[in-house]
């Protein structure tokens, strides 16, 4: 095995953000459907737009997903693909079981 925690420090930080619920729900919901606006998201998980927005900002610090902005809407998508299928693996194991 490496002992050279240091190259771990970024996957562990990354797997910190999505270890929430909510956040998994999103990436989950991004991969599925491409991309989404703040009020889509908000309307599908039944929670207030500052929660979402909270959420996708710290999303977005990770580098976990990226916002295109059209007129007023940002429309976020997974900017991390290897992440995306990780997620996509996670989930559809999750759904046969």
């Amino acid at each position: 095995m490496d002992k050279d925690y240091a190259k771990y420090n970024d996957a562990a930080e990354m797997l910190k953000v999505l270890a929430h619920p909510v956040r998994l729900c999103i990436v989950n919901g991004l991969i599925e459907k491409g991309e989404c606006n703040v009020s889509y998201m908000q309307e599908c998980l039944g929670t207030p737009q500052s929660t979402v927005s909270q959420h996708l900002q710290k999303l977005k610090s990770a580098g976990i997903i990226e916002g295109r902005r059209n007129g007023l809407e940002i429309y976020y998508k997974v900017s991390n693909q290897k992440l995306g299928e990780i997620i996509h693996l996670l989930m559809s194991k999750e759904e046969n079981a």
